[in-house]
């Protein structure tokens, strides 16, 4: 490095502050700094060494650079506006993937503040995770999940499998209870219990239910839909129970209850047990792997085409594959049934009012006025293109009060 000239050294001291430095320099040339008054003199001696000036030089800016106010920039990535990080862990919609620091929720100040709390979560699309993620200091966001089989609670719009199967629990548990206070009901939800309308709450089973037994559940996220087979006491008996649960925006629109009770299905007596055995042969909510799996439109076809030409249209079963209604009978599906060529278009034997379908389970759901005049709902299983298993559920009723 050239020495800087003179004249510019003594303008550099022209232009200083008033406060006087002393540089001393110790045998082993190291420099330090203090920041007594020095005399004039001492001054001149150090403008002597072009050494002596460079690291006053450097003095100066370390000393200017630590004099810096916590208030003067964001540190650690930069600080988020408060509540605007959202984080979509998958999700059609809403907010950056995975997400800085300052996306969610920014960090603290330069002095250590507390950063702003993360913003609410939308995401959670198909295996997503629930959960905000916090800045530098900041607290995570609360997950509202979203898109199809993902995980967390459902966002507006948004539905999975976990919220189906919560809601359906929290429902059960609050039948018991006999209150609905706890469930996220809609405000115009619409509710019926063997075809009669009525407030959750009100009457039937919302005031006799006692702790769910046993239940099985078809979960379609594409419809946000509902269907489960289940055995709950009634006062002191135990009975077949369906129901079908709709949401929207994370609330109940559309409740409906088949209660089977003692004569509501004469052609048949009641079998609770024998309902809640038949997830050892059956296993209804297993999921079926990925290459033996029905597609939608096979086990929404397949139900359409059972109902339309009953009892001509129950094709493609297993051999042994178990039929029950109301948990009793134990028929082989087969028997008295056959299978006739074709889909189940033309005149319908029995109108399927609603079919839906959980793909993941390999289960199929349908909802009819059966034979002789009684509300059902039928529920089949199907893998590697074959039904092992037909479970209704019937209760007395021209009417289900939905068509």
């Amino acid at each position: 490095m050239e020495p800087v000239p003179t004249a510019e050294r003594k303008s550099l001291f022209r232009s200083a502050p008033a406060l006087d430095w002393r540089v001393a320099i110790s045998k082993d040339r190291s420099l330090r700094l203090d920041t007594t008054n020095a005399s004039r003199d001492v001054k001149r001696e150090a403008m002597r060494t072009p050494l002596a000036l460079l690291s006053l030089t450097i003095a100066l800016a370390f000393a200017c650079g630590n004099d810096e106010s916590p208030e003067s920039g964001p540190r650690n990535g930069g600080a988020g506006a408060p509540g605007a990080g959202a984080i979509n862990a998958g999700a059609p919609s809403g907010g950056t993937a995975g997400g800085s620091a300052a996306s969610a929720g920014g960090a603290g100040s330069a002095a250590g503040g507390t950063a702003p709390t993360a913003g609410i979560s939308t995401g959670g699309g198909q295996g997503g995770t629930p959960g905000g993620v916090s800045g530098a200091s900041g607290s995570a966001g609360t997950a509202m999940a979203g898109g199809n089989g993902g995980g967390g609670s459902g966002g507006e719009g948004a539905c999975t499998r976990e919220l189906l199967k919560s809601t359906v629990d929290a429902y059960f548990t609050a039948l018991a209870a006999h209150s609905p206070s706890g469930l996220p009901l809609a405000a115009s939800v619409k509710h019926t219990e063997n075809g009669k309308a009525s407030k959750p709450g009100e009457e039937g089973l919302w005031k006799t239910a006692g702790a769910r037994k046993y239940a099985h559940s078809a979960l379609d996220t594409q419809l946000c839909m509902s269907a489960t087979q289940a055995v709950v006491p009634d006062g002191t008996t135990d009975v077949p129970v369906a129901l079908r649960l709709k949401l929207a925006n994370q609330k109940i629109t559309e409740s409906e209850l088949i209660v089977a009770r003692a004569a509501d299905y004469p052609a048949l007596d009641a079998n609770p047990g024998a309902l809640i055995a038949s997830n050892q042969k059956i296993e209804w909510e297993q999921t079926v792997p990925a290459e033996q799996r029905a597609t939608r439109e096979e086990l929404t076809g397949w139900m359409d085409k059972y109902f339309r030409r009953f009892p001509a249209g129950v094709c493609n079963t297993t051999p042994d594959c178990l039929r029950i209604e109301n948990g009793g009978g134990n028929f082989v599906c087969g028997q008295g049934a056959s299978c006739a060529s074709g889909s189940g278009s033309g005149q319908a034997v029995l109108d399927p009012r609603l079919v839906f379908a959980d793909v993941e389970a390999g289960l199929g759901v349908g909802f009819t006025i059966f034979t002789g005049g009684y509300i059902d709902m039928h529920v089949f299983k199907m893998q590697g293109g074959e039904v092992s298993g037909v479970s209704a559920i019937l209760a007395n009723g021209n009417d289900s009060g939905w068509e």
